[in-house]
């Protein structure tokens, strides 16, 4: 049978309420009394009740973390970085995961409230103001974490504007002058994508280059391929040569498109992506991406969360704006060689 704190008190001679002094590091207890209780501890194996020790010292090391989907690439680049700092403060993760349902990351928000987490992260792209409401009320020091939706509150990101433009030119440096843009419709006004079309107009203004951009409605294989068609003749007809996509899967699923039409990437049309998953290295021919550290901003997340348990406030607001990277592949032929 378990050792209870009143097991503890009576061999180590103390009261019950200093044992749970000792145990919480709550008020001075002097030295030989300490001494008795860590003793009686050791020898009765004795383990406290956390959720009972957490509701006396508001501390219950915890972090709540809510996912859209665990199997995504990048949530799963995110969550390492979440998951390895968290250890090194001697935190344990709350993983739940919504699928997609906005009503269940409602739920799992109100679950890990009660659960005593002292921050909660969600790594989402679903625009959820209902959660967002449920947050707030909860005054828990929480981070959002969107690849598509801005975010007004606290967010570590890069800057999407400059890194679509380094990417276009990247494209005209290599000899490319019909440059299509794809990117994704959807709420276009409150998402990253209208930063990145953003960045690859202001580069193809500067060489008074002519923008061609198209959209599809999501980041769905059917959505794209009922673009297909408007696809394959603007290529045609604007005798494009590359296209900056503003997704990985966007990029590769166009790559699928322009083979099945048999044209070639990059002989025919150079493609690139954005986002430096996983896919983006395994396929073939590997993709020329915007490489976005989704482990650090997750490092980053976990971080702002510790700091704001620590100086007890919830209102953080300042962002963190982290470097990005053009890694150059295969899927883009230079013309001016």
């Amino acid at each position: 049978m378990a050792s209870t704190i009143k097991d503890v008190a009576k061999m180590a001679d103390v009261s019950i309420s200093t044992v749970s002094r000792v145990i919480n590091d709550s008020k001075p207890v002097s030295p030989e009394a300490r001494r008795r209780v860590l003793h009686a501890i050791e020898v009765l194996d004795y383990k406290p009740n956390e959720v009972a020790r957490s509701l006396v010292t508001k501390k219950s090391n915890l972090i709540g973390v809510i996912v859209e989907d665990i199997g995504s690439n990048f949530v799963s680049q995110i969550l390492r970085g979440v998951e390895e700092v968290g250890r090194m403060y001697k935190y344990d993760i709350l993983l739940s995961s919504s699928y997609g349902d906005m009503d269940t990351e409602v739920k799992f928000a109100n679950l890990l409230s009660q659960k005593q987490v002292e921050g909660i992260i969600v790594i989402s792209n679903l625009h959820n103001p209902k959660l967002e409401y449920k947050l707030e009320e909860s005054k828990i020091p929480y981070v959002i974490i969107s690849n598509f939706y801005e975010i007004e509150k606290f967010r570590a990101n890069i800057d999407y504007e400059k890194a679509s433009y380094d990417m276009t030119k990247t494209l005209i440096e290599k000899g490319h002058k019909n440059i299509m843009a794809l990117s994704v419709r959807r709420d276009y006004d409150r998402t990253y994508e209208k930063q990145k079309v953003s960045g690859y107009s202001r580069a193809m203004e500067e060489k008074n280059l002519q923008t061609t951009e198209l959209f599809v409605e999501d980041l769905s294989q059917e959505a794209l391929e009922e673009m297909s068609g408007e696809i394959l003749k603007t290529i045609k007809d604007k005798n494009i040569t590359a296209i900056f996509t503003t997704f990985d899967t966007l990029a590769i699923n166009v790559m699928n498109i322009l083979l099945d039409n048999k044209i070639k990437t990059p002989d025919d049309v150079s493609v690139t992506g954005f986002g430096g998953t996983t896919i983006s290295e395994i396929y073939r021919p590997k993709l020329t991406t915007v490489k976005i550290p989704y482990y650090d901003i997750g490092a980053v997340s976990i971080r702002k969360i510790l700091k704001s348990i620590t100086d007890k406030d919830t209102s953080f607001k300042e962002n963190v704006t982290l470097p990005a990277q053009i890694i150059e592949r295969e899927s883009v032929k230079a013309l001016n060689d």
